[in-house]
């Protein structure tokens, strides 16, 4: 059955249990499957049916935190294996023959997961722990598994790097929603980079880099370290070898993946050539013969459309030179683009191999009074055999930057049902469950990145866009605005104040308030000043003059508060401000005040 009908026949059960409606949307959505309108009860034992296998043991461990009870004694039966397995043998047919693909059903007496392997285990039990929201576990089958080979996430970008608790929630996050990559190099690390590339992690930070290696095991995320040599790199002995004794400190930290990048330099490190020798021993030297370590990962020098000299020959001699299990990253037509197929057509014969998505979204290090908190939308949906991997590059705020990972996650994982605003809202229940309509307005106003060298634009204020251009046109015409226009907007004004007061004083995820109180200070001054620009205006259109200055006063006021405040609020960012609602509302209000103060010059 297609996904309409899981939705409908799901909204079905949710009659008889308190969940909303929405809270049903499985991220990321199943690519098959059926289901039975009937549903069970959410066994209160249940004993597990699995071979001794260690490769089990993150899906069984997860299992035993979402679903307590188990007691070999109980008659309703969970088994789960990978294939090969015994106790899964006569499911092997239902498991897909794909990595990290799964099967799950559930009917009345018992609870199956058969799984390709380890990871796609552990995603099935994923699965299973949001069905175990619902008020009853539905009759159902799924064979599931994900269109990209590597979904996840770069912490890549320029700024204040996350802190330690903010990438362990990452993590878990990845976990729970089917991310299986996460790349550490953040710009502004001295060991990832110059001046201090070559030298071993200090004892705290290497302490800290292995809980995350840990915590990212635990999640079946693939920790990759990323080392940034190429500003300084000399192409000799010596600095081979000390790339390899970092590589080697990294193993020994309990990392798994590794990646060089040589984006965002110049000079000596830029040749191809080096790089892919470079590379190559690596791979020849290091990474097959440790047996256990991914993939190797190159981010090039030229690693977007706009910076490549085709006729320089970089891309083709990485084409030509690089080991073929090398994989290579590619950020689209610009630095920041939107992916689509003729992306692939591009890149791929050059690199002879296919692209690794380093798509810079949503970071914001180039437009750092912004937040992005927008759906993920404009990546084509027709690219999953073009790509080996699509990971994001997010913002530095990392509680903020789960609604866009939220959406990259259902993307990468099953591209022909990925609903981009559907994701988006499930999303902000995901990060602030009891605050969700409050996070949601703050969300509608925060989702454009102004106007920046990539000419990369997000919709923003979709919600009262066409109720501003409605007020808008009849000023133009002279004529009276549409009351409901200016109640729809008056509304919003209250809501948007509604929503900075509540989430401002809310303790349900301090570390998103703290990332994003600068916004929110301003959201609420941007919420006041349009609602008194609005009564200004209405004030005006009733003869009522006193009134009207009152209103055109008072909205003076905040205008000046706006101004003043975007001055002082984030302030050790290279863009220092906090902007809101700057591509629709505040213009739109700017315009309307500005008519208020006309009228209010004529009426003195």
């Amino acid at each position: 059955m297609k996904k309409n009908i899981l939705s409908a026949i799901m909204l079905g059960l949710l009659c008889i249990g308190p969940l909303q409606a929405q809270e049903l949307f499985l991220n990321p959505m199943p690519q098959e499957y059926t289901i039975n309108q009937d549903g069970i009860n959410t066994p209160a034992q249940y004993r597990v049916l699995a071979d001794d296998n260690d490769a089990l043991s993150p899906a069984i461990g997860l299992l035993e935190r979402v679903m307590p009870g188990e007691n070999e004694e109980a008659s309703f039966r969970v088994c789960i294996g990978i294939k090969g397995d015994k106790n899964i043998k006569k499911y092997a047919r239902h498991i897909p023959a794909k990595a990290e693909g799964y099967y799950l059903k559930i009917d009345k007496g018992s609870i199956t997961i058969a799984a390709n392997d380890a990871r796609g285990a552990y995603y099935g039990v994923q699965t299973l722990a949001q069905l175990l929201a619902l008020p009853q576990l539905p009759l159902i089958e799924i064979t599931d598994y994900p269109d990209i080979p590597y979904r996840g996430v770069v912490e890549g970008f320029y700024g204040t790097p996350w802190s330690h608790e903010a990438r362990l929630s990452q993590l878990d996050f990845y976990g729970r929603n089917k991310m299986n990559t996460y790349i550490y190099g953040p710009k502004d690390d001295p060991y990832h980079r110059t001046p201090h590339w070559r030298k071993p992690y200090p004892e705290k930070e290497a302490a800290q880099l292995r809980e995350l290696v840990e915590r990212a095991k635990a999640n079946n995320v693939i920790f990759y370290w990323a080392i940034h040599p190429g500003q300084d790199i000399r192409w000799n002995e010596e600095d081979r070898t000390n790339l390899m004794n970092k590589f080697e400190s990294m193993y020994r930290l309990g990392v798994r993946g590794f990646a060089v990048f040589f984006d965002d330099i110049s000079g000596e490190g830029t040749k191809a050539d080096k790089q892919a020798e470079l590379l190559n021993y690596l791979d020849d030297n290091f990474v097959r013969p440790k047996g256990d370590v991914a993939p190797l990962i190159l981010c090039p020098t030229e690693y977007n459309k706009a910076w490549a000299n085709v006729k320089g020959g970089y891309l083709t001699t990485l084409g030509s030179k690089l080991n073929a299990g090398i994989q290579v990253m590619w950020t689209g037509n610009d630095v920041v683009a939107s992916i689509d197929h003729p992306t692939f057509e591009f890149i791929n014969p050059l690199i002879q191999r296919k692209a690794y998505i380093w798509w810079n979204y949503p970071v914001t290090d180039y437009v750092q009074d912004h937040l992005l908190m927008g759906p993920v939308y404009g990546n084509g949906t027709d690219i999953k055999d073009d790509a080996i991997a699509f990971v994001s590059n997010p913002m530095e705020h990392a509680e903020a930057s789960k609604i866009a990972l939220y959406g990259i996650a259902a993307y990468t994982w099953n591209m022909d049902d990925y609903d981009p605003h559907q994701a988006w809202e499930e999303s902000i229940r995901d990060l602030m469950p009891a605050n969700a309509p409050y996070l949601r307005t703050f969300a509608l106003h925060n989702t454009d990145l102004g106007p920046n060298r990539y000419d990369f634009r997000r919709e923003e204020s979709e919600n009262i866009r066409p109720a501003l251009e409605a007020i808008l046109n009849s000023y133009k015409h002279g004529e009276a605005p549409d009351q409901e226009a200016l109640s729809q907007v008056e509304e919003e004004c209250r809501a948007i104040c509604l929503a900075s007061d509540k989430l401002l004083t809310s303790d349900e995820n301090p570390m998103l308030i703290e990332e994003i109180a600068p916004w929110l200070i301003r959201f609420k001054v941007l919420g006041l000043f349009g609602q008194e620009v609005l009564n200004a205006l209405q004030r005006q259109a009733l003869g009522q003059t006193k009134e009207a200055d009152v209103a055109y006063q008072k909205a003076r006021v905040l205008r000046s508060t706006l101004q003043w405040t975007d001055k002082l609020l984030n302030p050790q960012a290279q863009q220092p401000g906090a902007e809101c609602g700057s591509k629709v509302l505040l213009p739109t209000l700017e315009v309307l005040f500005e008519i208020a103060a006309s009228r209010q010059e004529k009426a003195e």
